[in-house]
């Protein structure tokens, strides 16, 4: 009767070790070697895109994410789209207003009278839906080709900086389709105010 008492005791002893040991074998390597060799990977073949794909200023400082979008006060710099979220990383989305949404309306109609009020030069029936309208996620960085030319007269005369450089200038930042196949061209609005920046000698 002991010895089929102990070898019970041992049976259910095994049978605990057995999972424990494989639970721990697994959080060791789940939890510790995958994600350590998969960062040293990262680092080792893509540096950038594993840091955030960070932009820095010509004196070095980090001053933003290519794949985040940001706000800029200043009228002399390119404009993104809104964002309902203030391009706060923490967080993505946006309203998923429909489009008879009041507060959609009205929050789009300010932005029309903004628009009117900073580019007098540019009627309203040349504003790309794009500048007055928000993205999915509310992070976009992007904006058209044609979003930042109509912003060129409002930038030249606030800069001083000529139309045809600041043409020369979007279209040296003008992303193309993604494998030549897929998206839209695009023109990352960070990447090109630090390129005016640079112009401008700040």
């Amino acid at each position: 009767m002991n010895e089929q008492m102990k070898s019970s005791s041992r049976f259910r002893l095994s049978a605990l070790l057995v999972p424990l040991r494989i639970s721990i074998l697994f959080m060791i390597l789940c939890g510790i070697i995958y994600p350590l060799a998969s960062t040293g990977a990262a680092q080792l073949l893509f540096p950038k895109q594993a840091s955030g794909s960070l932009l820095k200023d010509s004196s070095g400082k980090v001053i933003g994410s290519e794949l985040i979008g940001q706000s800029f006060s200043d009228q002399k710099w390119f404009q993104g789209r809104v964002s309902s979220i203030a391009y706060h990383a923490a967080s993505s989305g946006s309203n998923n207003y429909g489009p008879s949404n009041p507060a959609l309306m009205e929050r789009t109609a300010a932005s029309i009278e903004a628009w009117k009020t900073s580019n007098p030069d540019v009627p309203v029936n040349q504003l790309p839906i794009a500048l007055i309208t928000n993205s999915g996620s509310g992070l976009d960085p992007h904006i058209t080709p044609q979003s930042a030319v109509v912003q060129i007269a409002r930038i030249s005369k606030l800069t001083g900086v000529s139309a045809s450089e600041l043409e020369q200038l979007v279209k040296a930042h003008t992303e193309g389709r993604d494998l030549g196949l897929f998206g839209d061209e695009r023109v990352n609005v960070l990447k090109l105010n630090l390129a005016l920046s640079a112009m401008l000698g700040e």
